[in-house]
């Protein structure tokens, strides 16, 4: 049927009826919130890169928990920012290092009302700021496997509900994974970064974070975004390995490579909605350029829309605030 028998405004004629016939939508359930943890007391840090967002001491992250739970937001990931460092990231093994006392102080304060997602990886803890063990000026695949299975062990122990290794190391999620399983942890999922390129995106997070290099880049083990076909095998890889989630980052840039890895396997995406792309709607909202609640939330339906499972977002508290009152 064509013109003039076949309207399709007719579907968008009034709110009511695009409500009706939507088929994308966004719950507080899918917010997934990142917080910085910072070690001293009573510190909120803003970052400078990042407006609206803070390096948060162990006692204001409970603060904000309470917070988040009130409004609905019931999963956290959490980032390290760690003033001790060393050549190969040991600091992170230590149950006493910032995240796991952080993990441990919010499992007695809330049990089980939010759910810790313990970013896993090396760099906030490197002196040099690379993401694992470095041998001939390069990361070493298999010496950084040793921190990062003893450091995602030390999270888990400390009451982290889920570990999300994001150094790209290949293997990493069968060796967490045994780790893991034998010392009884068999229940505990990992949710690995299975895709994450090398972008621009992150400068914001590196500021946060305070983790510069001092020599080279990560494309040796991040993801080069002018290769078209590598996610896939790079998803099956961690599949193989018994991942129980996959996460792809950055979002905006990518949706594609969401869109076809929700075509190609049966497992919950999570698309992290990453610093660089905030900061951007932010600057041209402070500049009066766009709506940035409209932008936001376009943003966010269109990352569900390809296929996304959940987001990982900074404007989580906002956009979880919009929802309660609509």
């Amino acid at each position: 049927m064509k013109y003039p028998e076949s309207r399709l405004r007719r579907l968008r004629y009034n709110k009511n009826i695009r409500s009706l016939v939507q088929d994308v939508e966004i719950n507080i359930s899918d917010l997934i919130y990142p917080i910085f943890v910072c070690e001293g007391n009573n510190v909120k840090d803003e970052i400078e890169s990042l407006k609206g967002q803070y390096r948060l001491s162990t006692d204001n992250v409970i603060e904000k928990c309470e917070q988040l739970i009130k409004l609905g937001i019931k999963s956290i990931l959490l980032f390290g920012v760690s003033d001790k460092k060393d050549s190969n990231g040991e600091i992170a093994c230590s149950s006493d290092s910032i995240v796991p006392i952080t993990i441990k102080a919010i499992k007695e304060r809330f049990k089980y009302e939010i759910l810790i997602i313990a970013d896993l990886c090396n760099c906030s803890y490197t002196s040099h700021g690379h993401c694992g063990t470095i041998i001939d000026n390069d990361v070493d695949n298999d010496e950084t496997l040793k921190t990062l299975s003893s450091q995602g062990l030390t999270l888990v122990k400390s009451g982290a509900d889920i570990l999300a290794p994001s150094d790209m190391m290949d293997g990493r999620v069968q060796r967490i994974r045994d780790t893991l399983d034998m010392n009884g942890f068999e229940k505990i999922p990992i949710f690995p970064y299975s895709v994450k390129y090398a972008s621009s995106f992150y400068g914001p997070f590196r500021n946060a974070v305070d983790s510069k290099l001092e020599i080279g880049d990560r494309k040796t083990h991040q993801m080069n975004f002018k290769n078209t076909n590598e996610f896939i095998r790079e998803i099956e890889y961690d599949i193989n390995e018994g991942c129980d989630a996959i996460i792809i980052k950055p979002a905006l840039a990518y949706l594609d490579i969401i869109s076809k890895a929700k075509e190609n396997f049966n497992i919950p995406i999570i698309a992290y909605n990453v610093s660089g792309e905030y900061a951007m709607v932010k600057s041209a909202a402070e500049n009066n350029q766009v709506d940035e609640y409209e932008l936001t939330m376009e943003i966010l339906y269109a990352i569900k829309r390809a296929g996304a499972s959940a987001i990982i977002t900074y404007n989580a508290e906002e956009i979880a605030k919009i929802l309660s009152n609509k």
